[in-house]
């Protein structure tokens, strides 16, 4: 494992969370139907007895060391500045990334707070239920930062924020402008409802803005199904590159000249944990790469593809080098 001194350039610095990912596979849970549950069905387990499991999996995640090891993986001098727990789960997490080749020099630890975890319930050959822990990752705040350290690099790479660590969005995204680091965003819920002001001279200082649909339509605040207009009225707000995921049916990409639509890959579907990170994670590495759009989401696709192909956010990650399926890529100006 090759390990990248802080001191010297870095591609690139990525932020947001880490957590510990157990998922719990059985054939015992429940379904169970009703209108108590958001999506109709929810997962019964009986009180008071042990339900036998016939899986068990073990795995890092969240969006600062998902996309760090996707950058890592291209090729790239990459960097996690985010924390972790003093405990054994922190201690996993430095290990996985460690063996990534992701620098871990800018992880910190914490003595007052856990390791973040998610527990996912799966209910084989249905759906899963995840059982969320926000602990340590979102705890940093802004005199954490290693400010004189992170300087050194070229990309910031933001990954969805909650909890106090919400509150560094614009710290961070101001210290990029002022140092010429260029600022790929994949905004959280919590990010998205920033004052309307605060958000404004947030995205004004985007390079690469990653949205999903429903996101994209309520920061646009337009109805999902009307697309093109709401990356044209994104465009009136970013300078940047708007990417929004659709889930089934691929992204669409716009930048100040042509919009681009792709499919998604064909690969098999597993496991969609880490799916967006992979997408936006896979896109900025592209672009960095051949500075090509086109390039670039197809990159994009083919390592979420490979990522939802296996248990886990990172198992599947595409590696330097390997072979993949390129989709076809439509443009059109605007």
């Amino acid at each position: 494992v090759v390990l990248f001194s802080c001191q010297s350039m870095q591609d690139i610095i990525t932020f947001g969370s880490s957590t510990q990912d157990i998922y719990a596979k059985s054939k015992q849970f429940l379904s169970v139907l009703g209108k108590a549950f958001k999506t109709g069905e929810g997962i019964c387990l009986t009180l008071g007895s042990k339900i036998e499991l016939d899986d068990l999996l073990m795995s890092s995640g969240g969006g600062g060391t998902n996309s760090a090891a996707t950058f890592a993986n291209q090729g790239f001098k990459v960097s996690y500045h985010g924390q972790v727990g003093e405990d054994c789960f922190g201690n996993l997490i430095l290990g996985e990334t460690e063996s990534f080749g992701v620098n871990k020099n800018l992880i910190l630890r914490s003595k007052n707070k856990f390791t973040s975890t998610s527990i996912f319930l799966v209910y084989p050959g249905r759906d899963r239920t995840i059982l969320v822990y926000r602990s340590a990752s979102d705890d940093l705040n802004k005199k954490d930062i290693a400010w004189q350290k992170i300087k050194k690099t070229k990309w910031f790479y933001l990954a969805p924020f909650s909890g106090k660590l919400a509150n560094l969005t614009k710290d961070l995204v101001d210290f990029a402008k002022k140092n010429e680091i260029q600022v790929a965003w994949n905004p959280g819920y919590n990010q998205l409802n920033f004052p309307k002001s605060v958000l404004d001279n947030i995205l004004k200082n985007i390079d690469i803005l990653i949205l999903n649909r429903e996101e994209a339509s309520s920061l646009a605040k337009i109805s999902f199904e009307k697309e093109k207009e709401i990356l044209r009225k994104l465009r009136t707000i970013t300078k940047g590159i708007v990417i929004m995921t659709k889930g089934k049916n691929g992204a669409l990409v716009s930048d100040s000249k042509y919009l681009y639509k792709a499919p998604i890959s064909k690969s098999k579907f597993v496991d969609s944990t880490g799916a967006g990170d992979a997408f936006g994670s896979g896109f900025v590495s592209g672009m960095i790469q051949k500075n090509d759009i086109t390039f670039a989401i197809q990159l994009a696709i083919a390592n979420s593809g490979s990522c939802i192909s296996e248990w886990g956010a990172k198992n599947g990650l595409l590696k330097k080098g390997q072979k993949w399926e390129k989709v076809k890529v439509e443009r059109k100006k605007i």
